[in-house]
């Protein structure tokens, strides 16, 4: 499907589908990245590790990741599939992940993929029912119809997002967490990009960074002084290399939109901003996980560390973190992974070989705008002449009449 952020998807197939898929998970993100702009500056600016630490206005920070964010996603989500109607009820029901998601002891993570999911569920059941009943409701009674049928299905998806939603995507973002942390203790820390990066793309990032890769991440800074664990998750380079392909070698329609957005992930650290893209075409998912692996095989070879984490995870806090010493290996590390990513996303573009050129498009116009005149001026030709034959035809019937006489 194609929205107002997303471009066309044409054909059918496997790959087809995928891209649909893929193109409406973005179109739920995409209208609400000012939100997420939003949340990325209060964070940036207020947190305890920010540029203007307040407590009073960090306090935002945590509502809007945890509710806000996600209940904008479902809100979305619902009104791509049934409209107004749609998007009040994936609302309410995304406030069942969220709630769901909350593990026992009491840790939350962002129920954006909880979100995706409940939201356009509980939309096109709405429909379904909406559809059902629309010539069945006497008159007079369809605002009750209405307002109860929403509030019933409503409350059903609450607590089937309560008691099963949220608690399998809670599960799976611990799985994404193991397999992370089972992969640092057997030193095949490169190979993490595997995990981690499709986690990311799935808005599970914050759950691995703060869960799994902080704390470990902080207990060996406190015996090194360092840890590479800091930057697995956090490198900037993955993002802005798949960003860069976008820009030289995406769809035409999205590359005005690119720069801002390398501008908020690069300089910002606002990953978030970049996942929409590659859900709207996932094989570069490929890309982001070969720019990680290579990132973080530099950051092993050259003994990069940060001494906290980076947060967010802008340039500008890799610096901030790196120790007096290490801001090559950090560099070359962000560099490396930015090139890789940034050359795999290209092929997997095609190097925009399947995009047209913009002068050529304007070449085509004016052929149809050229051809378009040609035919009026045809036309109208044909008319003239048409009229003066009938014409000519008129003044010879009465010269042919006073002959006979």
């Amino acid at each position: 499907m194609a929205t107002t952020y997303t471009p066309t998807v044409e054909g059918t197939g496997v790959k087809a589908t995928i891209q649909r898929i893929g193109g409406y998970l973005a179109g739920m993100v995409m209208p609400n990245i000012g939100a997420f702009i939003a949340w990325g500056l209060i964070t940036a600016l207020f947190i305890d590790t920010g540029w203007l630490p307040n407590e009073k206005y960090a306090a935002a920070v945590d509502p809007m990741i945890f509710f806000l964010l996600p209940i904008l996603i479902g809100y979305t989500g619902g009104r791509m599939v049934h409209g107004q109607r749609g998007a009040v009820i994936g609302a309410v029901a995304t406030m069942g992940v969220v709630v769901g998601g909350v593990a026992d002891d009491g840790s939350q993570i962002p129920m954006f993929l909880g979100a995706m999911i409940v939201a356009p569920l509980a939309a096109y059941v709405l429909k379904l029912f909406d559809d059902r009943m629309r010539d069945r409701v006497s008159t007079g009674f369809e605002m009750l119809v209405d307002n109860f049928s929403l509030g019933i299905i409503g409350a059903g998806f609450v607590v089937l997002g309560v008691w099963g939603i949220g608690p399998v995507v809670r599960t799976v973002s611990d799985w994404f967490g193991d397999g992370v942390e089972y992969l640092v203790d057997n030193h095949l820390i490169p190979l993490s990009s595997i995990i981690i990066e499709p986690a990311k793309v799935l808005f599970l990032n914050n759950a691995i960074n703060h869960g799994v890769l902080s704390p470990l991440g902080v207990s060996e800074a406190a015996e090194k002084g360092e840890s590479i664990m800091f930057m697995l998750e956090s490198n900037p380079g993955p993002g802005l290399g798949v960003l860069l392909a976008y820009f030289f070698f995406g769809p035409r329609s999205l590359r005005p939109t690119v720069p801002a957005a390398i501008a908020i992930q690069f300089l910002g650290g606002i990953h978030e901003i970049y996942f929409p893209y590659i859900l709207m075409k996932p094989r570069l998912i490929l890309a982001a996980i070969a720019g990680g692996m290579s990132g973080i095989l530099v950051f092993e070879v050259t003994g990069a560390g940060l001494v906290a984490t980076p947060s967010p995870g802008s340039i500008f806090a890799y610096l901030a973190e790196t120790p007096r010493g290490g801001y090559f290996g950090v560099l070359a590390g962000i560099a490396v992974s930015t090139a890789v990513s940034l050359a795999v996303g290209a092929m997997l573009l095609g190097f925009g070989r399947g995009e047209p050129a913009e002068d050529d498009d304007a070449v085509g116009a004016e052929e149809l705008a050229d051809a378009s005149e040609r035919s009026a001026r045809q036309k109208a030709e044909s008319k003239v002449g048409a009229q003066a034959q009938a014409q000519a035809e008129a003044e010879a019937q009465p010269e042919a009449g006073l002959q006979g006489v």
